[in-house]
């Protein structure tokens, strides 16, 4: 059945944003070799943007060809605004971006065990107000907020989540109350395995597990191209995972004795020190027996995945993800290739510690560009 000239011209706007965004500004004739259709089309197309104000005329493409063929065409990146939020334990970090993306103001601010959490969610407010004005942005359409717990897949609100301070879960309704913007909110290694997917390590794969590196342990699952959450939102829970080597079994409620015991923050660091190392720079140190013996660890839990998954590539990410770079993926490959006969690339995170904080915005910006130029992708 043929679509209708309202569907088909909302298709081929959004194949033009879409291309518009990826490639830069292009001319006419450079839309109508890129997405196959008439000239005539593109031309309705290009007119019926720039009406909407999504599109404008931002240069032309060479100093020897003038006229309309020359005319380059690129998105309002100032059409509308985005902030993206990485909530810790212990700090919040903003960034204030436009509908393309790019970064207009950033900062921290740190929050301590001292803190109510009145006072947390207070602070972490007037984070978000402060960096948007120092953009000179006066309203936000999307803030996308990546947070450690799990995330109910039916409501899209932060469970209770043992180990977590409450002002997490006050934060999004606060921000609800006195922000005029939709505010996302996902679990941040989702977030992080979103953007290494889409601008990181992970850009060539349509599936792929990402193990979170940090404090805590967990990991995300992208299968086909989309990120699975799980009946309850807790696809990943890798450190809740029963593995040899720990003092005894985790159980609904304390992960110690998963996985998490073997590789949380806290048990490199103990390794890092019982091989003589000091822990604040032991990954980086490249000392082979200390990686060794984190590999070992790191690969009683991935082989786990593999064997479920076959995910064929797994990204090592977070914190210490990032540290151990890729002597620590090489090593875990390696034992990879021991535990399991799927074949399974091991690589370290692209992003870094600004993984999270990327997913948000790019969930923020999508939920914004969806708004603006039709759902559904380009």
């Amino acid at each position: 059945m043929a679509a209708s000239p309202s569907t088909a011209r909302a298709i081929n706007d959004r194949l033009a944003l879409g291309l518009l965004q990826d490639e830069g500004p292009l001319t006419a004739t450079q839309l109508k070799t890129l997405t196959g259709l008439s000239r005539p089309t593109v031309a309705d197309l290009v007119e019926r943007l720039q009406d909407s104000g999504l599109v404008r005329i931002v240069g032309e493409s060479g100093a020897e060809r003038r006229g309309p063929n020359a005319k380059l065409y690129g998105i309002v990146a100032d059409r509308a605004h985005l902030a993206a939020l990485d909530v810790r334990t212990d700090s919040v970090s903003v960034v204030v971006a436009d509908l393309l993306g790019a970064t207009l103001a950033e900062a921290s601010v740190p929050i301590g065990d001292d803190d109510g959490s009145e006072a947390a969610v207070e602070r972490a407010v007037a984070l978000l107000e402060r960096t948007a004005k120092e953009a000179g942005v006066t309203r936000l359409h999307s803030v996308g907020i990546g947070a450690p717990g799990l995330i109910d897949p039916a409501t899209g609100e932060l469970n209770d989540s043992s180990g977590l301070p409450a002002w997490h879960r006050r934060l999004v309704p606060a921000l609800q109350r006195q922000v005029p913007a939709t505010v996302l909110i996902e679990n941040e290694t989702n977030l992080a395995a979103v953007a290494e997917q889409r601008v990181g390590a992970a850009r060539d794969r349509d599936t792929f597990v990402l193990i979170w590196l940090g404090q805590g342990v967990g990991a995300a699952v992208v299968l086909d191209g989309r990120l699975r959450r799980g009946a309850s939102g807790g696809a990943g829970e890798l450190g809740f995972l029963p593995v040899p080597g720990t003092s005894g079994l985790p159980s609904a409620t304390d992960c110690a004795g998963g996985f998490h015991e073997l590789v949380c923050a806290a048990a490199v660091d103990a390794l890092a020190v019982r091989h003589g190392l000091d822990p604040r720079t032991a990954l980086a140190s490249g000392d082979g027996a200390f990686l060794d013996a984190l590999a070992d660890r790191l690969a009683v839990g991935a082989a786990a995945v593999v064997s479920v998954l076959d995910p064929g590539c797994v990204v090592l990410g977070g914190e210490n993800g990032h540290a151990g770079g890729t002597a620590l993926a090489a090593r875990v490959e390696a034992r990879l290739a021991v535990l399991s006969p799927l074949r399974t690339e091991v690589r370290p995170t692209a992003l870094g510690d600004g993984a999270v904080l990327r997913g948000a915005l790019l969930r923020a910006r999508d939920a914004a560009q969806d708004d603006l130029f039709g759902p559904g992708a380009p």
